[in-house]
């Protein structure tokens, strides 16, 4: 049985080159364990928010990428895709509020215990969370000006892949942005060693090592993305996959 916080196999992985010219895609994260221990589990969503604020580079993104699509008559709709506890979701609405922007999220995630945690949690007016797939606000002809997700395509088969891409350009009437770690050697040794202590009792040291495995280069991500969607780099080791509306606002 795998021990929470520490993966012999998973650690000896990063010592050289060797492995990394290919996504380790058949690797799984403990956390999609459908029987994961709840608490670990609840540990790690709450230890999302420590980490995406140093690895994810959502602040960039969203003063660069997201204001200027943010500042509408009447406010904004956004959605975050596989929103996990959330984390993201409340960093937009804090940033937004400071900014003076009237904005409404919703989180969505298909796995219910992320729901669970994200609704458990202080949650400001304007934002709420949803347990469903993204083709299902599809089929229901929802909309929003900006469509975002965080560290989700790295987790998607190919279908899945072109089938999110597909309900983001049916959902979104402005901009999209999936953002995603971009496997690399040097990103790898740098988690296992910020992550080696703080964490414990969690999956964040053992699944952020996994998901560093499992997603794309930049090259690679740019080879997939369909006519429209741009692959695009952000230091360090981000990839954002990028859609504009066609006349989009």
């Amino acid at each position: 049985m795998e021990q929470v916080g520490t993966d012999r196999r998973v650690t000896r992985e990063g010592s050289g080159w060797a492995g990394w010219g290919e996504r380790a895609a058949g690797l799984r994260e403990l956390m999609d364990d459908p029987h994961a221990d709840p608490a670990a589990l609840s540990r790690t969503y709450a230890n999302f928010d420590r980490v995406n604020l140093v690895v994810s580079g959502w602040r960039r993104v969203y003063t660069r990428d997201l204001r200027p699509r943010l500042i509408r008559p009447g406010g904004a709709r956004l959605l975050d895709i596989g929103c996990g506890g959330g984390d993201i979701s409340r960093r937009l609405m804090a940033w937004a509020a400071r900014d003076g922007l009237q904005l409404r999220i919703v989180g969505l995630d298909a796995d219910p215990r992320a729901i669970a945690f994200a609704r458990a949690q202080p949650t400001p007016p304007g934002l709420t969370f949803r347990t469903a797939m993204s083709g299902e606000l599809r089929a229901g002809g929802e909309r929003f000006d900006v469509v975002v997700s965080n560290h989700l395509l790295h987790h998607l088969q190919p279908e899945e892949f072109r089938a999110l891409l597909a309900d983001t350009e049916a959902l979104c009437s402005g901009l999209a942005i999936h953002s995603d770690i971009e496997r690399h050697p040097l990103a790898y040794a740098a988690f296992r060693v910020g992550t080696a202590r703080g964490f414990g009792g969690s999956f964040i040291h053992v699944d952020g090592l996994r998901s560093i495995r499992r997603s794309y280069t930049h090259a690679e991500l740019a080879e997939v993305a369909p006519p429209g969607w741009e692959a695009r780099r952000q230091f360090p080791f981000r990839n954002l996959l990028t859609w504009r509306a066609p006349n989009g606002t």
